[in-house]
């Protein structure tokens, strides 16, 4: 059994929130996050790493649009919008900015935005956008990335072992995000 578990995506999984929890602590850093596609699945492998409450002050999970507007103030024009909407560098953005103005502690955020399907338009299949907002300089500085995901998307609504694969992949997506920009 333990083999298993240490198979090749476990090992470098751990591995990477070993990194970031060590970047944290070298950089003096708090984070929290806002998630949206991975639906708290960044916090939950964090939060397996002994230790990380000193640096993970908390996520919250804005997965319907209603509440990113309900929890984090998001325009709801803005994420109606067709040429931005939820999936957007800039939503993602706004989600960062405004999950770390809500928790004073921390002083990184970082949020996560996508469309993992099935029934997404060819555009916006995959789509992830990730975000990390820093408190110095008012918030201004930030980093954001946009990728499209290998995993192949849900074949419909029951297919929960690509459903899983897809959230995963882009809960890895941000958590390497993390790795490189602390």
């Amino acid at each position: 059994m333990k083999s298993e578990m240490m198979g090749d995506r476990t090992t470098s999984l751990y591995s990477m929130l070993l990194s970031v929890r060590d970047r944290l602590r070298d950089t003096g850093d708090r984070l929290v996050l806002a998630e949206s596609c991975t639906a708290g699945l960044v916090a939950a492998e964090l939060g397996q790493i002994p230790g990380i409450s000193e640096f993970l002050c908390g996520s919250m999970v804005v997965y319907r649009a209603p509440t990113k507007t309900a929890w984090l103030g998001i325009s709801s024009e803005l994420l109606n919008d067709p040429a931005i909407g939820p999936v957007s560098a800039e939503v993602t953005i706004l989600l960062a900015k405004a999950v770390l103005e809500k928790t004073p502690e921390a002083t990184i955020a970082a949020a996560i935005t996508g469309h993992l399907g099935p029934g997404a338009t060819a555009e916006l299949d995959g789509q992830v956008y990730c975000a990390i907002v820093r408190r110095d300089a008012g918030g201004k500085r930030f980093d954001v990335q946009s990728l499209k995901l290998i995993s192949p998307p849900a074949i419909d609504l029951e297919d929960l072992a690509r459903r899983r694969a897809r959230q995963k992949e882009a809960a890895d997506t941000l958590l390497s995000f993390l790795e490189k920009k602390l």
